[in-house]
């Protein structure tokens, strides 16, 4: 059992500090933030994640995981303290870490006894030693003589299945240069390791570079088969029979193999941004990198000139009403972060069209997300609110819900065009075209 302190409670922070107590640690997550720090302590979880809040109650009712706003007494109580607090993108594309030092700079100024400072939050390559070196600064300036190591211990959390990601990660990666640090993040680990979850030990900047090369690598995978859906639209090839036969390549695997309109969320962009960044910086560019950022916000332009050519081409989208399923930038979350719903939703407006919107988990947020555009939006009850009244449809984010639509009704929903065609646009291939043609819609997937 470790006393450990989680500076942050947003998305990492909170499904961090939650599984280290299930974990039997003692966690106290930190935050400026009192008006979020009082709902936690009344149960309120500010994000939607599968499983969180009932293991948050869980753990604040068995003792092991509580919430403060006093930084300074927290930290002084614990062993190891995790940052993990935002790296927001600068617009030169690189990790803005003004939140990492003023935590570090602030356990410098508070530690009373040996800690070890471990980096969650993602960071680009050198952080951690910069991280060293703030704190190394603030004691200085005490005149204090305090040890203390800094770790590497990025995440791996998928949103809507991170408490999952969490308790069973495929690895653990622990960059450290002590012995001594390696020692206790093991033991704060233990449950893992009885479940032989693999453990990476590397030294600081491999682990930081670790998370950067795993998701751009998986951004480069889901850009690649983006665009071999639309050269198999040109050749009359099916993405989902090369994609299934390509997954089926032990070298390449099925997963991130689903052509859709874009990758988007917290982690893929902004860390492929800083990935480029770091190359450049450097002196080594990521040419597939930087192509794959390119390409990514060329597929989601692409989406709108795909709805608007099946409409009838230039000037189609004037005065339509368009029914949008599904705006977080995937299921089971309501994190709208540089979701290609935002572009496609613009786009559309742009050219002249009126939206009628419905997500499951992501209104709240649409709401400001989307404020520029507001006038033409209406905010649905449901699926079937959104498209009633609609000119058509377009199926955004694949939330199990919209996997089994009733599609004569969605038809008999739809404005009946005056071309007679019932327009269906699946942007994330949850249909089978026959069962559209059935139901009398004309079916537009990805790639098919």
């Amino acid at each position: 059992m470790t006393n450990i302190a989680v500076i942050g409670t947003g998305y990492v922070g909170l499904v961090s500090g939650a599984c280290l107590a299930d974990f039997g640690n003692i966690v106290v997550c930190v935050d400026n933030n009192e008006e979020k720090i009082e709902s936690l302590k009344h149960g309120i979880i500010p994000i939607y994640e599968p499983g969180l809040e009932n293991m948050v109650r869980r753990n604040v009712e068995a003792g092991r995981l509580s919430f403060t706003v006093d930084f300074a007494e927290a930290v002084k109580k614990s062993r190891t303290v995790f940052i993990a607090v935002g790296t927001p993108p600068r617009e030169d594309g690189g990790a803005d870490l003004g939140h990492v030092e003023e935590v570090a700079r602030g356990i410098g100024r508070v530690i009373e006894q040996y800690t070890v400072i471990v980096d969650k939050s993602t960071v680009p390559v050198g952080t951690a030693r910069r991280v060293r070196r703030w704190i190394e600064e603030e004691l200085s300036r005490r005149g204090a003589d305090i040890g203390f190591d800094v770790v590497s211990n990025p995440e791996f959390l998928r949103e809507g299945t991170a408490v999952y990601d969490f308790t069973h990660p495929d690895k653990v990666v622990i960059g450290s240069e002590s012995d001594k640090a390696r020692a206790i993040m093991k033991e704060i680990y233990r449950s893992l390791y009885l479940n032989e979850t693999p453990c990476i030990e590397t030294n600081l900047e491999s682990a930081e570079m670790i998370k950067y090369a795993n998701n751009a690598f998986l951004a480069v995978k889901i850009t690649f088969i983006n665009e071999v859906a639309n050269l198999c639209e040109k050749t009359g090839a099916n993405v989902q029979d090369v994609a299934r036969a390509m997954g089926r390549d032990g070298r390449i695997g099925s997963k991130f193999l689903h052509p859709g309109p874009g990758y988007g969320g917290s982690c893929f962009p902004k860390d492929t941004r800083a990935m480029a960044k770091t190359g450049s910086d450097y002196g080594e560019p990521l040419s597939l990198v930087e192509t794959t950022i390119m390409a990514n916000e060329r597929q989601k332009k692409k989406m709108i000139a795909k709805i608007e050519a099946g409409l009838g081409g230039p000037g189609s989208l004037a005065g339509k009403t368009i029914a949008v399923l599904g705006l977080s930038f995937k299921p089971n979350t309501d994190d709208m972060r540089e979701s290609p719903a935002i572009d496609i939703c613009s786009g559309l407006v742009e050219k002249g069209a009126a939206l009628r919107l419905w997500d499951p988990a992501a209104m709240n947020e649409a709401a400001w997300r989307l404020d520029a555009i507001k006038d033409s939006l209406y905010f649905a009850r449901d699926e079937y609110d959104a498209i009633q009244n609609a000119h058509t449809l377009v199926l955004l984010t694949e939330w199990n819900q919209f996997r089994n639509l009733d599609l004569k009704k969605v038809k008999n929903l739809l404005v009946k065009p005056e071309s007679g065609r019932f327009c269906f646009f699946d942007l994330r291939n949850v249909y089978k075209r026959e069962d559209a043609l059935n139901a009398g819609l004309e079916y537009f997937g990805i790639g098919r």
